[in-house]
């Protein structure tokens, strides 16, 4: 077991939770949804978080991480506020996706070579497809996509985050932070975050 308990009791309790919504002997499919639960703690899943997550289920911790390295909505590195992933895909490349990935990258203010911006409240990622090329260049704050995104448009955006303000994205509501959004990709309500 880990040195460090990343559940606190009461998460312990909803990881038991998510892990009873499998079948008997299929309680390995919570994979996803306890990473998610993990995530939402410090907005990553450390090593620590993997290790209980392989201990929950009677999986090694190999197993575990297979999963999370596979998706790129886990995030096992220190992770901004918010994510914005910006589609470099050859549809989003022709409408200007390398130019919003680079003004985003810069907007965010996020110095070569590191990944979270000074302040802690971005991370810019290129993704290698958003799925949905129709709307090039695609944008996503913490999974919610910004349809059309220039490099202007994603500059106003990240300057609107960096007020408090929550742009409506394309379609559906504001997620919210890594951290509660995490909690929903988990199945839980986003109001019951834990400090």
């Amino acid at each position: 077991m880990a040195d460090r308990a990343v559940l606190t009791p009461e998460l312990r309790e909803q990881a038991e939770g998510i892990k009873a919504r499998y079948p008997r002997g299929r309680e390995r499919s919570a994979v996803m949804p306890l990473l998610y639960l993990m995530q939402s703690v410090d907005g990553r899943v450390t090593r620590e978080g993997l290790q209980e997550v392989a201990d929950l289920l009677g999986i090694t911790t190999a197993e575990v991480e297979a999963v999370a390295t596979f998706y790129t909505m886990i995030r096992l590195a220190p992770t901004g506020r918010y994510l914005l992933a910006v589609c470099t895909n050859l549809p989003c490349a022709l409408h200007g996706g390398r130019e919003t990935l680079e003004a985003a990258r810069r907007a965010a203010g996020i110095p070569e070579g590191e990944e979270v911006s000074e302040d802690g409240l971005f991370t810019v990622d290129e993704e290698e497809c958003l799925a949905a090329c129709d709307a090039a260049p695609v944008v996503s704050v913490n999974f919610a996509n910004y349809d059309r995104t220039s490099a202007e448009r994603v500059t106003e955006l990240i300057e609107a985050l960096r007020r408090g303000e929550e742009p409506a994205p394309s379609r559906g509501p504001f997620p919210g932070d890594v951290r509660r959004m995490s909690r929903v990709l988990a199945g839980l309500p986003p109001e019951e975050l834990v400090p």
